[in-house]
């Protein structure tokens, strides 16, 4: 079954940024409910949200986009970080008339999001880090990890993807068990993604990102807002351990860990669970 078929009820537009260009939103749900931005790993784009959006959009205003830089967003030759990215959300947030928003980050979405809680905490509502990046790699096991991505993102500089190489992409993203989700139409979305011209430039710059991690780690204790890390056991990087040691530093800071088997992308692997969790965290209520 086509992933496109889950966007039905979505609308799929561009919204003009001040200082990073047009960016590719996705957004279901009234206009008046309370928002949330839902955003994607380094090298993603919103598809990863297509089993929430719809899902969703009964209770809130669910808005995923394409970051600067990647898939069907301006590709704009800069300096890559989380802050940076940051401030694309807050321009994004301002040209949809949005005051304030909550956050669901995966990955580099979790790590801006942090970053967004420390320096513009006024715009936020709730934060839900998604296995997200940008905390400290504690074991052994997600720092080798950690250098494994490096190496493969090094060697894959300058090269034209192909089919192949996206799907071990992919496959490293997601549960063993969950492979069958790993479909020809999503390894050929994100190859097209990949083989766009536009990216043969960016895509390094956004790949500095990794070498550069621990340069820009979420001051934690510095966050007020509600926060969930919500996490799997077989997360890779940021294994489960580090989200035990980080959510201990955020005064408002919970825990969830997925019961369904799940990697890095828990919102595609277990969608029915994720959701649930989202809706009760987001609207308050017990989960």
């Amino acid at each position: 079954m086509s992933l496109w078929l889950d966007f039905v009820g979505c609308e799929i537009r561009w919204v003009e940024t001040p200082t990073f260009g047009r960016i590719r939103v996705a957004e279901a749900g009234p206009g008046d409910a309370p928002a949330i931005l839902f955003q994607h790993g380094i090298g993603g784009h919103l598809e990863a949200y297509s089993k929430n959006l719809v899902a969703l959009s009964d209770e809130f205003r669910c808005i995923a986009f394409d970051y600067v830089g990647h898939a069907m967003s301006n590709r704009k030759a800069m300096d890559y970080t989380p802050l940076a990215l940051g401030e694309q959300v807050i321009e994004l947030m301002d040209a949809l008339g949005l005051k304030t928003a909550h956050l669901s980050g995966e990955s580099l979405g979790g790590w801006v999001s942090g970053y967004l809680a420390v320096r513009h905490p006024e715009r936020l509502g709730r934060v839900m880090l998604n296995t997200g990046a940008g905390i400290p790699i504690v074991s052994a096991k997600g720092r080798a990890d950690l250098l494994d991505l490096m190496e493969r993102s090094k060697k894959a500089a300058g090269v034209a993807p192909n089919f192949e190489a996206v799907k071990h992409r992919i496959e490293w993203l997601i549960h063993p068990n969950n492979h069958h989700l790993v479909t020809d139409e999503l390894v050929n979305l994100r190859l097209k993604y990949y083989l766009m011209p536009e990216g043969r430039e960016v895509t390094p710059m956004v790949n500095r990102m990794l070498p550069r991690h621990d340069e820009f780690l979420i001051p934690l204790e510095q966050i007020r807002h509600e926060t969930l890390l919500l996490w799997t056991r077989d997360n890779p990087i940021h294994d489960l351990e580090c989200a035990q040691a980080a959510v201990k530093r955020i005064t408002n800071g919970r825990l969830y860990v997925m019961e369904a088997d799940g990697a890095h992308w828990p919102q595609y692997e277990a969608p029915e669970e994720f959701n649930r969790v989202a809706r009760a965290f987001f609207a308050g209520r017990p989960y």
